[in-house]
């Protein structure tokens, strides 16, 4: 399904997993050679879109070797919506007679770039989702209550939006303000309006409702706008000291942090509503949840030397589909999931995360892996080499740069023809925001690209 985030979305969502199927959430704005890559990888038996997703997934699907339906949603007549009205009118819509399904059976394929390795679709059991709901909800004065109003500052596709928004949503029964695209104005104005008492979202939205204040265009907005706003939690990407520090400044609202991954499904820290966090805390570990950070020997990490976070509880997934090798990669011995993120535990049992054994590009929340927009800039016509990194951004934590070697250094590709082949070919928060020319990249003796040295506008250096 390539649906905004929208209340359509969400009784699809629901009805879906109610008929027994597997839901399989895409980003609506995806260009189609992504969608169609995806929809390859998993084969689906129905497409389902609304809005401008609809004919990006009717063309994805003519690039495939199998006819697969599209049906699309209007709201107001379209082909999903008949659908509903003649299975409804005929006594067989699916969301009147749910199925029941069994906690190991799989409700959910989500796309993530993993632990390592190209983007691919971990799998997702009711069992996952059910008990991650339930952690969060075990925490005392984190979870949202009946009659809180939440706002979703992020997209339903993606694993924090679907589970601890929407999902939380879901399972006390409160309402949830959600929006086709994050516009800052917009949801001030939803906050208001719906006198919202809970956030969630990324870094990057608070960093963006800041600069719009800043602006002065915010005409209609309260002084105070979040200020009916109990609780405010972020995840996706680490929160800048400044910006968290300037949100309780001049928005009043502490914000509190999380940590978890697709495959975590996705909570597995948060800092607690009631202790004040600790600047650079991603919390404590969920009930119901263990962590370990592991060193390079293999044994637990001492406190203060930092290890891989290792994770384990009923919320870790069975694996990714079809892929059994990565799966195997990832899923260690007695039930523990490797997470490649490297964590230091504080005096207090506080989780920081410090770096990451992969490399991933964090843009806003979401999981960047090189090596899938690496492949396609090789494919622009005079690009001799590439390595694509992160550079850091005061909004989005980070953005995507491609720092390109061209074939001919007197007639180089220019960063035009780099940026609309990527945006052609892959979503937007994957396309490079910067290009960057050098004459050689530097590598190991093993022919690896030295990623690290290329980071944050650094120069290239010789090969090691």
């Amino acid at each position: 399904m390539a649906w905004p985030a929208s209340a359509g979305f969400a009784a699809t969502y629901l009805g879906i997993l109610a008929a027994g199927a597997v839901a399989v959430p895409l980003n609506p704005a995806s260009p189609a050679l992504e969608l169609a890559s995806e929809m390859r990888a998993v084969s689906p038996a129905l497409a389902i879109g609304a809005g401008g997703g609809v004919s990006r997934l009717a063309d994805a699907a003519r690039m495939l070797d199998r006819a697969v339906p599209v049906l699309a949603s209007d709201g107001g007549g379209g082909d999903w919506d008949e659908a509903v009205h003649t299975a409804t009118a005929a006594g067989a819509a699916p969301p009147l007679h749910p199925v029941d399904r069994l906690e190991d059976d799989l409700a959910v394929l989500l796309f993530t770039s993993g632990t390592a390795g190209a983007p691919k679709p971990a799998m997702l059991t009711h069992g996952n989702i059910m008990a991650n709901l339930a952690q969060l909800r075990a925490v005392p004065g984190l979870s949202a209550r009946p009659d809180d109003v939440g706002l979703a500052a992020l997209p339903l596709f993606h694993v924090f939006g679907l589970n601890v928004a929407l999902g939380l949503c879901f399972a006390t029964g409160g309402p949830l303000v959600v929006s086709e695209r994050f516009d800052p104005d917009v949801t001030l104005h939803q906050v208001r309006d719906h006198r919202v008492t809970v956030v969630v979202g990324v870094p990057a939205a608070f960093a963006l409702w800041l600069r719009h204040l800043d602006s002065g265009t915010a005409a209609g907005v309260d002084p105070h706008p979040l200020g009916s706003v109990r609780q405010a939690v972020v995840g996706g990407a680490p929160v800048a000291p400044d910006v968290a520090a300037a949100v309780e400044e001049r928005l009043g609202v502490v914000l509190h942090q999380g940590y978890g991954l697709t495959e975590a499904a996705p909570a597995v820290t948060a800092t607690v509503a009631d202790i004040r966090p600790e600047p650079g805390a991603v919390g404590r570990p969920l009930p119901g949840i263990e962590v370990r950070l592991v060193d390079e020997g293999g044994v637990d990490a001492l406190v203060g030397d930092p290890g891989e976070i290792w994770v384990r509880g009923p919320n870790v997934f069975p694996g990714y589909w079809g892929d059994d090798q990565a799966s195997d990669a990832v899923l260690a011995a007695g039930g523990w999931l490797r997470t490649g993120d490297i964590g230091v535990s504080g005096a207090g049992g506080n989780l920081f995360v410090v770096g990451r054994r992969k490399d991933l590009i964090i843009v806003s929340g979401f999981n960047v892996y090189p090596g899938e927009v690496e492949r396609v800039v090789a494919g622009v016509p005079g690009v001799a080499d590439v390595v694509v990194v992160g550079r850091s951004d005061p909004i989005s934590g980070e953005v995507v740069e491609a720092v390109v070697v061209a074939d001919d250094p007197a007639r180089p590709p220019s960063d035009a023809a780099i940026k609309d082949h990527c945006a052609a070919r892959l979503a937007h928060y994957k396309c490079p925001s910067v290009v960057r020319l050098v004459p050689a990249l530097p590598h190991t003796v093993g022919g690896e690209a030295l990623r690290r040295s290329m980071r944050n506008g650094q120069a290239a250096g010789p090969a090691a």
